[in-house]
């Protein structure tokens, strides 16, 4: 009882300080990983980098100390992050402190729902997601992450779109017209150096080594010259007007925004108390309102969106030797003769109004930039006009998705590292690990997080053989937090790109979708269906997932309202199949029905509806054997259904009879009677019994001319598909 509570305490049985020294140098290996990786998946998720740090100090212990695979490695993966920074974006801007504090409130509810789901050994519910909806999700995931880092890798600045695809032809404009050749050869180089050390060594920590070596040209190079400069330093009367112009716009917006919470906050009270169905006068008065402000935001929106693209596609040239206190030209309206620094500047622009005491004019490269030193505890607070229980419903629908799919995830990978270690595996367990990871881990400002993949399979390769090599991971991120931040200041954020963009090409996998055609193809449709309606909602990738639930219920449904009714005859091999697949000739006087499926309120009446038909087609149809081995189950409409067959077709003149009718179907049938009605002489183990018995019956007084089933009486095959 106490290691179903602890399960971390079997780690420890016959546990040495050899398997110890394992653990350990395991742990800092899987670090290595984990750090510069977690600072780039933190962006995907539309946060600050080092919020990634934070997320992989202590899910990875939490994880392994409370789940039950001693290798799997949690912390920050790409679908997830993705998934997280999608269902945010509606409700807030990325990077933003609102978005943050819905970010760890988030995790927080993933958490909570993945540990119910755990303590109530509910563990089957992840197969909702079926593997062709996975599949196509996965692929389409890995497109969209993938493309997602354009923009980092070109040096690029554009505001998203309402869709993904949208973005991304925004960024393709933008590279064109300006790329920061030095940001594409770093982010180009870091992919060059994981390349290639996996292929020489696959045990390299190719990630590290090319954070570290980008990270010191970074530094001896200047890779990054970002300088901070008055407004009067931009020597260009129309972008300091445009300037003047976007904060107006902004602060509009902002004041409209507190406006519409404080009207939102009034009309909800109205509400509370109205009385009637209809609205009152006030109630719509204050909806008016609503609507009035809700389109004057839009109307700002789209005002300062085009004025922010305006200023990014603006090029600037600085005079050269001015010390701190460089005079800014649009490039091509410099003064006659001025001798420039031979830099492309460009104004950075935000959500947010510029300061323009302040305004930040980039150089060059981006890099991390500063990241807090220590840890973070404790949930942030919520935006304003925001209760918990509000925001935690809201968030709920977002949380169900990401907590199944990482869910699915992670087992997925702690059951192949099982196949490798003979592990024993509870999913229910692991339930809990990852429920308790994202719970623990919001209150150290963590965002939503799964099993990793790349980092499990190091954990392995390092022979990690218990969770103490995860809690090594922890106590190195947080001395990396504590002491070591200084050091990644000058981390390209072209270096991040390129590990999201390296990590996501394992999530590539074209030959799903080939074996889910070739096992089904109603599967192959729903697996392309899902990826092409992923990609085509994103960012809102929810939407992609549901379309794939939806099919794969439809096709269940169809499935079980028309399961397959088929007439058997025999075939050479003395076995029975399908007559129509097979071109089987048919005994005229003997129909053998093969029905494949429940029998239930969904598909109740089609058996006598094909039963029926087929009585129609042959004329000279005397007896009909139900074959019922695919029979598992008979509900009360499935049960009222078979007495109407039986008596239309006995009232018909003709005899039904029943083979191979399993032991709970036949139960159902004894508690309701119609066993009785059936009766027992009717009712045969098998169709080798059933159609020795009918066959004399039928034709005692002499076979149909070429009958098939002569042919082969006595039947000593049994019924088969």
């Amino acid at each position: 009882m106490l290691t179903k509570v602890f399960p971390f305490l079997l780690w420890f049985k016959d546990y040495d300080t050899g398997k110890l020294r394992t653990d350990v140098v395991a742990g800092i290996t899987v670090a290595m990983v984990l750090i510069p990786q977690s600072m780039a998946y933190a962006q995907l998720a539309g946060l600050p980098a080092y919020y990634g740090l934070y997320a992989a100090f202590l899910p990875p212990m939490v994880a392994a100390l409370f789940g039950s695979s001693r290798q799997l490695a949690t912390g920050p993966v790409a679908v997830v992050s993705l998934m997280s920074a999608a269902s945010l974006e509606p409700l807030a801007t990325a990077g933003s402190t609102e978005f943050i504090a819905y970010s760890v409130l988030l995790a927080l509810t993933v958490g909570v729902f993945q540990f119910l789901l755990g303590v109530l050994r509910l563990g089957l519910v992840v197969n909702l997601l079926s593997h062709p909806v996975v599949n196509g999700f996965t692929n389409a995931a890995a497109i969209i992450i993938a493309s997602s880092q354009f923009s980092k890798l070109f040096g690029v600045y554009v505001d998203k779109a309402p869709h993904h695809y949208e973005t991304i032809l925004h960024v393709c404009k933008s590279a064109l017209h300006y790329t920061h050749l030095p940001t594409l050869a770093m982010g180009v180089f870091s992919i060059a150096i994981m390349v290639v050390l996996k292929r020489v060594n696959p045990k390299i920590p190719n990630v590290l080594v090319a954070v570290a070596v980008t990270t010191v040209i970074s530094f001896a190079f200047k890779f990054n010259h970002d300088q901070l400069v008055p407004a009067s330093s931009i020597n260009a009367p129309s972008v300091t007007a445009m300037i003047g112009d976007f904060n107006k716009d902004v602060a509009e917006i902002k004041a409209l925004g507190d406006e519409r919470a404080a009207l939102n906050n009034k009309l909800k009270a109205v509400e509370e108390h109205a009385t009637g169905s209809i609205p009152s006068s006030e109630q719509m008065a204050l909806e008016y309102s609503l609507a009035q402000i809700n389109a004057q935001i839009n109307t700002l929106k789209a005002s300062s969106g085009e004025t922010r693209e305006a200023l990014r596609l603006i090029h600037f040239a600085a005079s050269k030797d001015t010390g701190e206190s460089p005079v800014f030209y649009v490039r091509g309206e410099e003064p006659a003769g001025m001798e420039t620094d031979g830099r492309k500047w460009r104004l950075k622009v935000g959500n947010k109004p510029l300061n323009l005491d302040s305004l930040s004019m980039i150089g060059a490269g981006a890099v991390v930039g500063d990241i807090p030193k220590g840890l973070k505890m404790g949930v942030p607070a919520l935006p304003a006009n925001t209760t918990f229980l509000g925001a935690i419903l809201q968030l709920l629908p977002f949380a169900v998705i990401i907590s199944l799919l990482g869910f699915m995830e992670a087992i997925a990978i702690a059951k192949a590292m099982a196949a490798k270690t003979g592990q024993k595996l509870d999913p229910n367990q692991e339930l809990i690990g990852q429920g308790l990871a994202n719970i623990v881990g919001s209150f150290g400002q963590s965002y939503a997080v799964s099993g990793s993949f790349s980092r499990s399979a190091v954990n392995l390769q390092a022979n990690a053989g218990s969770g103490i090599s995860s809690v090594v991971t922890s106590v190195m991120v947080a001395l990396t937090l504590l002491f070591f931040t200084p050091l990644l200041y000058h981390l390209p954020q072209a270096v991040l790109a390129s590990v999201i963009m390296m990590a996501v090409i394992g999530l590539v996998n074209v030959k799903g979708f080939v074996h889910a055609w070739k096992a089904k193809r109603a599967d192959g449709i729903i697996s392309v269906l899902t990826f092409v309606c992923t990609l085509y909602f994103a960012p809102h990738l929810e939407e992609g997932i549901m379309v794939g639930v939806a099919l794969t219920f439809i096709v269940f449904i169809y499935k079980n309202l028309r399961p397959r009714v088929a007439l058997l005859s025999r075939s050479e091999d003395h076995t029975f199949r399908s007559s129509v697949k097979f071109g089987l000739r048919e005994c005229d006087h003997i129909a053998v029905v093969r029905f494949d499926g429940p029998l239930i309120f969904t598909n109740a009446s089609y058996l006598e509806d094909k039963v029926l038909e087929f009585i129609t087609e042959k004329p000279d149809l005397r007896h009909i054997l139900i074959e019922s081995s695919g029979i598992n189950d008979v509900d009360a409409s499935g049960e009222e259904a078979l007495a109407i067959l039986i008596e239309t077709v006995r009232e018909s003149g003709r005899g039904i009879s029943f083979s191979s009718m399993k032991e709970e179907v036949v139960a159902v049938l004894e508690r309701t009677h119609l066993l009785e009605t059936i009766g027992r002489e009717n009712l045969y183990p098998n169709g080798e019994k059933a159609l020795t018995v009918i066959y004399k019956q039928i034709h005692e007084e002499g076979a149909c001319g070429g009958c098939p089933l002569s042919k082969y009486l006595p039947i000593e095959e049994a019924v088969s598909a």
